[in-house]
């Protein structure tokens, strides 16, 4: 009986998932999530007492950063990896709040290139009702938009309806960012200087980088390079910024009560720039002035 028991002991062992260091220690950590790889690199040079864990074939960064206790994770780009592997963090540490750090493309046309926007709310821009087109042009569900902002030929814009444990279902066309965090990244904001050259490539911008606090993101599981649609975006949803996973995490993080913060960096304009898309060209300085700004805030977290 006894020999049983304890194949039995070792064969859970065995299958079970392993433990991870957030699980382990228990510290309340700052979250902090990234795309893609060059986004990475200009952080997780920094973080001190290094430890990885793989989860779902995803390194997980845990340490210290600026002095406070921090988890990185590169998320993958598009709102559906963004958003479960929000989650993902959520369910397996303790994590007391979650900032994304990042390049976008600009669609507000007095930002350039270089400029970190942190947007006081975020919202969805292809959550819409594709519309069937008829002789007297496109006819939407009109139950099943929102109504109130145009449409882009067959898009109609339309809301979205979540819940948390707080406020129970809640249908919106974004969600606020935590105002606490956004009042200290205010005041971070003026104390920041941000690279104007990529050291790499040796290229420098026409202007001194600057940073702006509110106004609204925009996400979506496209990479936009189009004028015309940039000023669609602009003028309906007053968008400063869009990128492709800021908004899923908004969510997840207001489903779950936990406080977030996303920090965009301009690597592109979204379509507006003067002749070809310049993400290639700008997304190393992109990510280290956004990355510069993430562990400023960092800093001036109180303990």
């Amino acid at each position: 009986m006894r020999i049983a028991v304890i194949a039995l002991w070792l064969l859970l062992t065995a299958i079970a998932p392993p433990v991870l260091a957030g699980e382990r220690d228990g510290t309340k950590r700052t979250a902090i999530m990234i795309a893609f790889p060059p986004e990475r690199a200009a952080l997780e040079g920094a973080i001190a007492d290094r430890r990885d864990e793989t989860v779902n074939g995803k390194i997980i960064v845990t340490g210290t950063l600026a002095g406070k206790p921090v988890i990185l994770m590169e998320s993958g780009v598009s709102m559906v990896n963004a958003a479960m592997n929000a989650q993902l963090l959520i369910d397996r540490f303790a994590v007391s709040r979650i900032l994304f750090s990042g390049i976008a493309g600009g669609v507000d046309p007095s930002l350039h290139i270089g400029d970190v926007v942190i947007p006081d709310s975020w919202g969805q821009y292809l959550e819409v009702l594709m519309a069937r087109e008829t002789a007297d042009g496109f006819a939407p569900v009109a139950a099943l938009t929102d109504g109130g902002r145009p449409n882009y030929g067959m898009m109609h814009p339309r809301l979205v309806t979540t819940s948390s444990t707080a406020t129970g279902p809640v249908t919106r066309a974004s969600f606020s960012v935590d105002p606490t965090l956004l009042a200290l990244a205010s005041k971070v904001a003026g104390e920041i200087r941000l690279n104007q050259c990529a050291a790499a490539a040796q290229q420098c911008l026409d202007r001194k980088p600057v940073i702006v606090v509110g106004g609204q993101g925009i996400s979506g599981p496209a990479f936009v390079d189009n004028a015309a649609y940039r000023s669609y975006l602009f003028d309906t949803y007053r968008a400063r910024v869009l990128d492709m996973e800021s908004a899923a995490v908004a969510q997840v993080a207001f489903a779950n009560g936990i406080p977030f913060l996303g920090f965009r960096s301009l690597s592109d304009l979204a379509g507006g720039d003067a002749e070809a898309n310049q993400m290639h060209a700008f997304m190393a300085l992109a990510s280290a002035n956004s990355a510069a700004v993430i562990t400023a805030f960092l800093a001036a977290l109180p303990d």
